[in-house]
């Protein structure tokens, strides 16, 4: 990518509620806020990118005679 840093910074609002259940969360693992929720979106990421390939290899093993069918 051309020109961007490979870092980011987010910036961004929670209602109050949000933000006191995120206070108190971090508070409990002893954690800050940040390191929180930089944790949530990491782990929101990943566990996106391994759904995704867990329904594809079912969706390949279900169709695998039918594809070798086609080849």
């Amino acid at each position: 990518m051309l020109g961007y840093n490979s870092d980011m910074n987010v910036a961004f609002e929670l209602p109050a509620a949000q933000a006191e259940m995120l206070r108190q969360e971090a508070d409990r693992l002893g954690i800050t806020p940040s390191e929180l929720a930089r944790a949530a979106v990491a782990d929101l990421l990943t566990n996106r990118d391994e759904e995704f390939r867990a329904a594809a290899e079912r969706v390949l093993r279900k169709n695998e005679e039918l594809y070798r069918r086609l080849a």
